[in-house]
């Protein structure tokens, strides 16, 4: 694992140790976010938005993720679809990052703080 990246420390014990990367816990919550009904994408900034568009997906772009004493602090940045109230959205955002963010690594969720970067006019079905 390179050394530059951070990782979270979930298990030590006889047969090893687990860490998970913290981009891994960005795309775990990228993921949930984007499964809310309402949510047309996750929001980035310029550089994401270049690589996007360039074909590279970038499944953690939006997400900030920090871990202080194994507590998971995340920041959302996303795009509503026109027409959902935004703060029934964005609850139901906080409440999917966090139990999959949990239930997949085991780590604490303290804050989701959710960003509504801009509305998707388009319509879809």
């Amino acid at each position: 694992m390179a050394e530059d990246r951070k990782a979270y420390m979930i298990k030590d014990d006889n047969l090893g140790e687990v860490r998970i990367a913290d981009e891994v816990v960005a795309i775990i919550a990228g993921l949930a976010a984007t499964e809310v009904e309402g949510v047309s994408s996750m929001a980035g900034n310029i550089t994401n938005e270049l690589v996007s568009k360039l074909g590279m997906k970038n499944l953690s772009k939006g997400i900030k993720v920090e871990v202080l004493d194994n507590v998971v602090k995340v920041d959302v940045a996303l795009n509503i679809r026109f027409g959902y109230a935004i703060p029934e959205v964005s609850s139901k955002v906080q409440d999917r990052v966090k139990s999959a963010i949990e239930n997949m690594t085991g780590l604490d969720v303290g804050n989701i703080n959710v960003r509504i970067a801009g509305v998707d006019l388009e319509k879809r079905k």
